[in-house]
C-alpha cells in the first residue's frame, strides 16, 4: 500500500472542500474557482497520484485514488470533506464516498458517470509519449512537433500543461506510462450493484454533454438515495470552463 501523501494547497477558511480534477489535469486547473469558494470554505487544490506534482505509481485505479484521498483527509486531522470532482476526479470522489462513507458530508460530481466509457485516449498518450524530450527546450517546440498527431490547439495547449521544461530539460509531470497501462481503469468503473450511497450528492452535467445521459441518471439514482442532478445550458464536458459562472452557482447553492 501506498503511503504518500498527496500534492495539495490549500486557502480559505470555513468547512474542508476538496476538489478533484479530471485525466490529464492537475490542481492548476482549478485555481480560480477555489479562489471563489475560498470566501466561505476551506478549499485544497489536489493533483491525484500521477499528476501534477504529486507522486508516481504504478497502480492506476479508482480504489488506489480514493485511498489516496482518505489518506491526505487523515493527515489533515479533517473529519467529514466536501468533495468537488470532475470526470475521473468525479469517480474517484464517488469511490472516496463508497470505501470511506464517514468522510463525506457532501458530494459534487462534474459530468462523470459511474459507468464505463469507451475511449480513444491511445491517439493522445501515444504522441505525448513518442515526444523525443531530449531535443525539447520549450513548449512551443512541443507544440509544433505534436501539431500533425493532434490538430485541435486548445487541447494541446492543455495537454502540455503537464511539460515541465527546467534548465532547458524537458520532462512529463504526469506519468503517461502508468495512465497508458491504466487507461481501461481510468475509463472503466468496477460494478456498482451493491452501492448505497447516502451522501447528499449533486451530479451537474453539461446540456450538450453525453457523460451524463437520462438512462445514466436512472442508474445513478439507484445507488445515490440522496442524489440530484442540474444541467448547465451551453456547457460540454467542460462545463465548469465554458460556464464558470452557471457552475459556481450551483455548487455554491448546493453547499449552502
Amino acid at each position: 500500500m501506498c503511503s504518500a501523501i498527496l500534492n495539495y494547497s490549500v486557502e480559505g477558511e470555513g468547512g474542508p472542500l476538496l476538489i478533484v480534477h479530471g485525466l490529464f489535469g492537475s490542481s492548476l486547473n482549478w485555481k480560480s474557482h477555489a479562489r471563489e469558494l475560498a470566501r466561505d470554505y476551506q478549499v485544497y487544490r489536489v493533483d491525484l497520484r500521477n499528476h501534477g506534482d504529486s507522486f508516481h505509481a504504478a497502480e492506476m485505479d479508482y480504489a488506489a485514488m480514493a485511498d489516496d484521498l482518505e489518506r491526505l483527509i487523515t493527515s489533515q486531522r479533517l473529519d467529514r470533506v466536501d468533495i468537488l470532482g470532475h470526470s475521473m476526479g468525479g469517480k474517484a470522489a464517488m469511490m472516496l464516498a463508497h470505501r470511506h462513507p464517514q468522510r463525506v458530508n457532501k458530494l459534487i460530481v462534474a459530468d462523470i458517470a459511474p459507468i464505463a466509457y469507451e475511449h480513444e485516449y491511445d491517439g493522445l498518450l501515444l504522441p505525448l509519449m513518442q515526444l523525443d524530450l531530449t531535443q525539447i527546450k520549450s513548449r512551443r517546440q512541443a507544440d509544433l512537433q505534436l501539431e500533425s498527431a493532434i490538430s485541435e490547439r486548445l487541447l494541446r495547449q492543455f495537454l502540455l500543461q503537464n511539460l515541465a521544461i527546467e534548465e532547458g530539460q524537458a520532462r512529463w509531470k504526469i506519468n503517461l506510462s502508468a495512465v497508458c497501462q491504466g487507461i481501461d481503469n481510468i475509463t472503466g468503473y468496477p460494478a456498482i450493484s451493491n452501492w448505497n450511497i447516502k451522501a447528499d450528492s449533486l451530479f451537474l452535467r453539461g446540456a450538450n454533454s453525453p457523460y451524463i445521459s437520462d438512462d445514466h441518471w436512472v442508474l445513478i439514482q439507484q445507488h445515490f438515495s440522496q442524489a440530484q442532478l442540474v444541467s448547465i445550458a451551453n456547457a460540454g464536458h467542460w462545463l465548469h470552463f465554458e460556464q464558470p459562472g452557471a457552475f459556481l452557482a450551483e455548487v455554491s447553492r448546493f453547499l449552502r
